[in-house]
């Protein structure tokens, strides 16, 4: 197994295929491997282990797809409304084995490239 397979294995960014901000990450993670939450979800286990840890933080309440629910909707648990809309997620979702990274700048980048 090549190095480059075993690192695209533990380094995932979950996000979308045409947002600027994931393709900046995989920019700078060419080895990541980009998981489309539109196309291919997010594990269960992933997304609750991101709640977890960023709680309210993971759901992207100035998105579009925020403004178009209405306030039922908005009332849903938070996992339950991600399950759902995928694209309600914060981007990109960077997950190095066990650790896992919400948004992208400088500093991420730093503590995501020193993992590796």
């Amino acid at each position: 197994m090549s190095e480059r397979r075993k690192i695209s294995e533990v380094l995932k960014i979950y996000g979308l295929k045409n947002c600027d901000t994931c393709r900046k990450a995989l920019k700078a993670l060419p080895e990541g491997e980009l998981v489309d939450v539109r196309t291919d979800g997010v594990p269960q286990e992933v997304l609750a282990q991101a709640f977890d840890a960023f709680g309210q933080a993971l759901v992207n309440t100035r998105s579009t797809t925020w403004r178009n629910l209405d306030a039922a909707q908005r009332e849903a648990e938070p996992l339950e409304l991600l399950k759902a809309h995928p694209s309600l997620m914060k981007r990109p979702l960077i997950s190095v084995g066990d650790q896992l990274f919400l948004s992208w700048n400088k500093d991420i980048e730093a503590e995501v490239k020193a993992m590796l």
